[in-house]
């Protein structure tokens, strides 16, 4: 029976830590709410898939938050860059026996349970899954297997990221499909794709 596994990667939701580009043009308080929002849609549409699911966050772990413990299991993101952050989080999942595994942020209102659904289902019989995002990364990555290399050699949040990331996995002869490509919430333009009123 496969076992399958979804990593949730956030940031803890502290005042003038998250959102710097968006916080930039609303101002840091703004830019927080907007970040709480963003990590009420990613519970609202990860809690009841049917997949084990490890919430990773970024500088601790809260004693407690709204992220119930019966439902996520949560651990402390290592320090590196995202790629090394990412790249172990999945070396752990693997090292734990999982057969598929997906790695999204908390960065994409457009994101929905079924999007994630498909994922796993598309790793049936797929190597790599990939979820782009319009500024030319990703916002899902979903594997059947541990690829190191598709987390080294990275120019992190840039638009190369995707394209490199294919590049890769034509390289090593890996079969790849791509879901819809979405919105990631960066910068005051992305806040269209959210039901967010901007006063």
């Amino acid at each position: 029976m496969n076992k399958d596994l979804l990593i949730i990667f956030i940031k803890n939701p502290i005042l003038g830590k998250v959102k710097s580009r968006l916080a930039a043009t609303v101002g840091p308080e703004k830019a927080l709410a907007i970040y709480h929002q963003l990590l009420h849609r990613t519970q609202k549409v990860t809690q009841n898939l049917p997949v084990d699911k490890a919430l990773y966050y970024a500088d601790f772990i809260p004693e407690k938050d709204s992220w119930d413990t019966a439902v996520y299991t949560k651990y402390l993101q290592v320090t590196g860059d995202l790629g090394q952050r990412m790249e172990q989080a999945f070396q752990q999942g693997f090292s734990d026996n999982y057969n598929r595994i997906c790695i999204i942020g908390s960065d994409c209102y457009e994101l929905s349970s079924e999007i994630i659904k498909q994922a796993f289902r598309r790793l049936e019989d797929k190597d790599v899954v990939i979820g782009p995002a319009e500024d030319g990364g990703y916002y899902l990555l979903g594997l059947t297997q541990h690829q190191p290399f598709l987390f080294q050699n990275k120019h992190w949040s840039t638009e190369s990221v995707l394209l490199d990331t294919l590049q890769d996995v034509k390289e090593k002869n890996l079969s790849v499909t791509l879901l819809p490509t979405l919105t990631d919430v960066d910068e005051e333009k992305d806040l269209v794709t959210m039901q967010f009123v901007k006063s």
